[in-house]
């Protein structure tokens, strides 16, 4: 029997792990996710702009591109869907502010007017709890209370006169970059892969800044249609009830655009619905009627609309859908619960296209 071989000593670089990667400490982790929090709060008046024009531009691109298949130049297309959006949003505009000033001004009536129904409802409630708080204030011998000086602050008319042209700004500013972005956005991306030096990285690169500009074009694109759909649904239902045409558009309106925010964005429409249906109409059973239909609509659309026409690839965890709704409200109020949604989509789709990152894609599902 031949003897057994000798066993060969392990070499130093396979006995000798390697060294693992260092890592940042938490209070390090803490701190710098502060900082980016603080900055998207403190920059806001800059990076809200930059975030509503990459969204108008997410909207019009898929129309840009069947234009350019009709032989247009991306210049004239990209000039067209911003001069077609703002005369729509003009148009809408013109027809919506009568309604709304209307509505604004007779508030404090209609107010009044909604206190005495709701009273008229409670009021055997009302009647048990004063006839409690009097017998507990005989009980505790409290005859006499202080007066509380309870003071008004006017509206400083400086202000709204300053507030007005950065409103202007803002606005421009939003109107110039989407068009900028819907110009120059291909340019900007190959320029930004030509700085990438291996060849192979630049086609994978290519492939998913392609990939995801579409995916996420597709999803505002349909998110948009969808909404506007709701919005002139709804329009047809305060039609049917017998509530006048342009104060129908300015609910449809309103409806469409909360319904960028779920969760919180229906829940204060069927408030709205309700304030509607009691200032329209006096039986307090059809006054319910406005909410119950816009809470059906709302119920259709995000039960089963949007998930047959988004498929699952855009689900979201609703639980992440909260947490991203109340950070971005947070941060930058009203706009940031309309660009909640599309940014937590925007963020999936960057994680499921990274290497190692699928887990953390799954997460937000």
């Amino acid at each position: 029997m031949s003897s057994p071989l000798p066993e060969i000593p392990p070499s130093t670089s396979e006995a000798t792990p390697l060294p693992p990667r260092p890592r940042a400490p938490m209070a390090l982790v803490v701190l710098a996710t502060l900082a980016v929090g603080y900055t998207l709060w403190a920059a806001q008046s800059v990076i809200l702009p930059v975030l509503l024009a990459m969204f108008f531009a997410l909207v019009g691109n898929p129309i840009i591109r069947v234009l350019q298949k009709l032989h247009l130049p991306r210049l004239l297309a990209a000039l067209l869907v911003v001069l077609g959006g703002l005369s729509a949003s003009g148009v809408l505009a013109v027809q919506l502010a009568g309604p709304a000033t209307e509505w604004v001004q007779q508030a404090p009536q209609q107010m009044r007017q909604i206190s005495r129904q709701v009273q008229a409802l409670v009021k055997p409630m009302q009647q048990a709890n004063l006839a409690a708080e009097s017998f507990a204030r005989a009980a505790g011998g409290e005859g006499n209370r202080k007066v509380q000086v309870v003071r008004t602050q006017l509206d400083d008319p400086y202000k709204a006169l300053v507030r007005t042209p950065k409103l202007a700004a803002s606005v421009l500013a939003v109107v110039l970059l989407t068009l900028f972005f819907m110009i120059y956005g291909d340019s900007l991306q190959r320029n930004v892969i030509a700085l990438i030096p291996n060849r192979q990285q630049k086609r994978f690169t290519t492939e998913i800044l392609r990939s995801m500009e579409r995916e996420i074009s597709r999803y505002v694109l349909t998110i948009t249609v969808i909404n506007t759909a709701l919005g002139l649904v709804l329009v047809g239902v305060l039609l049917l009830l017998g509530i006048d045409l342009p104060d129908a558009l300015l609910w449809g309106t309103v409806a469409a655009l909360l319904n960028f925010a779920p969760y919180v964005g229906p829940l204060i429409g069927i408030l709205l619905m309700l304030l509607v249906g009691f200032v329209e109409f006096r039986d307090p059973l059809t006054a319910t009627l406005p909410a119950l239909c816009y809470l059906a609509l709302h119920t259709l659309e995000g039960q089963l609309i949007t998930p047959i026409v988004l498929g699952r690839s855009m689900a979201i965890s609703p639980l992440m859908l909260i947490l991203a709704l109340m950070l971005f409200g947070w941060l930058w109020g009203m706009v940031g619960l309309l660009l909640a949604v599309p940014l937590l989509v925007c963020i999936k789709l960057v994680l499921s296209r990274l290497d190692g990152m699928h887990g953390w894609a799954k997460l937000l599902e």
